[in-house]
């Protein structure tokens, strides 16, 4: 298995599309706007659909829109061909002056502090922002994310909620994701917007995500509580190129795809192989609940294609990672919350 030297190659491969990617994303005309771009995931998404469309010859524009709390990172975007456009997706004045695209990505979104005093703030995010975009850009093709905290936990031996499954979010969080879906369908069903909604659970890569979370607590010695005892997750890039295969399947109303891993992961397994990997033995607590917050991504796999790269690729890569100290977002994902409090 390959090392991953540094945060330049980490990047490369994350923003790295597919012959799938670079086919889907030459059939689309006009431009992109990539909305909510200095989150997470972003900056790759964002690069991903440049190369994209300089692998095709597409000559469309990306636009990265944000308030860039990341000084650095609008500079960072312009060296890979995405031109960063600062605005605040709250105020309707700003929106109104973003450039016309026929293609945005939605990349909004606030989970923390909804229990400690942001939840209106939350609520603003998630729900005020999609307004005013999906209203910008009830024209264009959208691909919207979400999560699959809308979805209420579900006995492990289901192997996940599927899209046809009922709704049910835990805490106010999970209820502005819904509320954000809700919004976007709306919209839909008003302008006949084709529309993608992506149900994300745990995007990964050695800087942040469930296994870096895992890792954390094994090389430090902390005590892994058991009782969500179960997890998805998928390779960063692996979730850019299937959100992006999503323009192919915008629809009127919105189309809902479950984008995760194939497997349903036990956090001890995962604890006990970065373990070995790390050379330390994991510390638990408690018991495996029968229930956890999973999502079956069968749909996704069949209409969008399936992930690259493994669990166990992803672990050994995380590993090496911290152990020689590489750089963390520091954004922990709180994936072992049952109670929808963050």
């Amino acid at each position: 298995m390959t090392s991953i030297a540094d945060v330049t190659q980490l990047e490369s491969m994350l923003s790295g599309p597919t012959d799938a990617v670079i086919e889907s994303l030459g059939r689309l005309d006009g431009d992109m706007v990539v909305a909510g771009v200095g989150g997470k995931m972003g900056p790759t998404l964002a690069r991903m659909v440049r190369r994209a469309w300089d692998a095709s010859g597409h000559r469309g524009r990306v636009y990265g829109v944000s308030r860039f709390s990341d000084r650095g990172l609008p500079e960072r975007l312009r060296a890979h061909g995405v031109e960063p456009i600062e605005a605040d997706l709250l105020d309707p004045g700003q929106v109104a002056l973003l450039p016309n695209a026929a293609n945005v990505v939605a990349m909004t979104g606030q989970k923390f502090g909804t229990s400690r005093g942001q939840a209106a703030e939350t609520w603003a995010v998630n729900v005020v922002s999609a307004a005013l975009l999906g209203h910008r850009y009830r024209s264009s093709k959208i691909v919207a994310f979400s999560t699959g905290n809308v979805y209420p936990l579900v006995p492990v031996d289901l192997k996940g909620s599927r899209e046809t499954d009922r709704t049910g979010p835990i805490g106010e969080y999970a209820m502005t994701a819904l509320g954000r879906e809700r919004i976007y369908e709306s919209i839909s069903t008003k302008y006949q917007t084709k529309i993608a909604i992506i149900r994300l659970n745990y995007a990964s890569e050695p800087r942040y995500g469930v296994l870096v979370d895992l890792a954390r607590k094994v090389m430090n010695g902390e005590v892994i509580d058991l009782t969500m005892g179960h997890v998805n997750t998928i390779w960063q890039g692996d979730a850019n190129a299937l959100a992006l295969r999503a323009f192919d399947h915008v629809a009127s109303p919105p189309e809902v795809f479950n984008l995760t891993g194939p497997d349903v992961l036990s956090v001890r397994e995962i604890a006990e192989r970065l373990g070995r990997h790390l050379g330390k033995a994991p510390l638990f607590r408690g018991n495996e609940a029968p229930d956890a917050l999973l999502n079956n991504p069968g749909k996704a796999f069949a209409v969008l294609g399936r992930p690259r790269v493994t669990w166990e690729e992803m672990t050994a890569w995380v590993a090496e990672w911290l152990a020689r100290g590489g750089p963390l977002l520091d954004k922990p994902t709180k994936f072992d919350v049952r109670d929808g409090r963050f």
